[in-house]
């Protein structure tokens, strides 16, 4: 009975900040399915990252938040239907409901198949911007968590490198903590500058930041 008592007010206490939270009121009311799409909105704001034309691959879309920011993005003054500049392919284990201009692909990245149906989606297309917000199901067991976060982290590399253009950017989410530092590493390896950036809109509890890769090193390259 403790337990459950102590789960109700965690639960209360969290209904409450989210209710409270400004970026979620704010994302009421500019039309965002999340308040995630300021993280990545303020990332963008100081890289200039996203650009009409591009072709952009989004990892763990759902509910879609980051999707939505990339397509206003891609077309500031608006688009009409099907005349997007620009391609978004969403992929995520769980189920997105349809935006207007965003091809949407449901699997699990970590699967063979999965990431076959998205090359085949991409028809062969170099990506300019990889976006990564997976995370995994935690187990609150420190180490199984950090390395399915170190995994994840890995694979959005690894799926970068193979398809990014030589000058693309892989936004990556991760979470501060044991293998973090080998992440940057893996980082630095493949991409030429390396920024960690934790949003304002991630919430300040939150272990979470975002690496960022900018512009692929040539094979060989130290």
């Amino acid at each position: 009975m403790k337990v459950r008592t102590k789960s109700k007010k965690v639960n209360k206490a969290w209904l409450h900040d989210h209710v409270s939270d400004p970026y979620v009121k704010r994302a009421q009311q500019e039309g965002y399915r999340a308040r995630a799409a300021y993280k990545l909105t303020e990332i963008d704001d100081a890289l200039r990252l996203i650009r009409p034309g591009q072709v952009v691959v989004d990892l763990g879309a759902a509910p879609g938040a980051w999707s939505q920011v990339v397509r206003r993005r891609l077309a500031p003054q608006g688009a009409a239907a099907g005349a997007l500049p620009g391609t978004i392919v969403a992929l995520d284990l769980l189920e997105l409901e349809p935006i207007e201009g965003v091809t949407f692909l449901q699997g699990d990245f970590r699967e063979d198949d999965t990431l076959s149906r998205l090359e085949t989606e991409l028809g062969g297309r170099q990506v300019d911007l990889v976006l990564s917000d997976m995370a995994p199901n935690l187990s609150g067991i420190e180490s199984s968590d950090a390395a399915r976060i170190s995994h994840l982290v890995e694979l959005a590399v690894e799926f970068a490198t193979r398809h990014l253009v030589p000058g693309g950017a892989l936004v990556a989410k991760t979470f501060h903590g044991s293998g973090y530092s080998q992440q940057v590493r893996l980082f630095k390896d493949r991409f030429r500058v390396v920024k960690p950036i934790k949003p304002k809109a991630s919430r300040d509890k939150s272990a979470e930041t975002f690496l960022v890769g900018l512009g692929l090193k040539q094979a060989g390259a130290a």
